[in-house]
């Protein structure tokens, strides 16, 4: 990934964007990252407006933490829960502990 800074950018934004291939470049101000310029060569736009949305952002930080203290579902669990999730939709699944938490 490269950086430029804005006030040192000497060429048209054009000739950054045309010159991507497959790296991005962060635009910095007082070395403080303010945009950059993405390839969207396999890219969907659907994606990177997802990377970029805070409300998306705060549901995966959540799922990480989440993930830290053990709040985690087993695929047993998952698999059991939606063959017989049609018998009772509201049953809450039961988080158990990763295996290399468990003791």
């Amino acid at each position: 990934m490269k950086t430029i800074e804005l006030e040192k950018a000497s060429k048209a934004l054009a000739h950054y964007a045309a010159n991507l291939g497959f790296e991005s470049i962060v635009i910095t101000s007082n070395k403080k990252p303010v945009a950059a310029l993405v390839p969207l060569n396999d890219a969907e736009r659907e994606s990177l407006s997802l990377g970029l949305n805070p409300a998306f952002l705060r549901i995966i930080r959540r799922a990480r933490a989440e993930v830290k203290r053990g709040k985690v579902y087993s695929l047993r669990q998952v698999k059991q829960e939606l063959l017989t999730g049609i018998d009772a939709p509201n049953k809450a699944l039961h988080r158990t502990r990763p295996k290399a938490a468990r003791r």
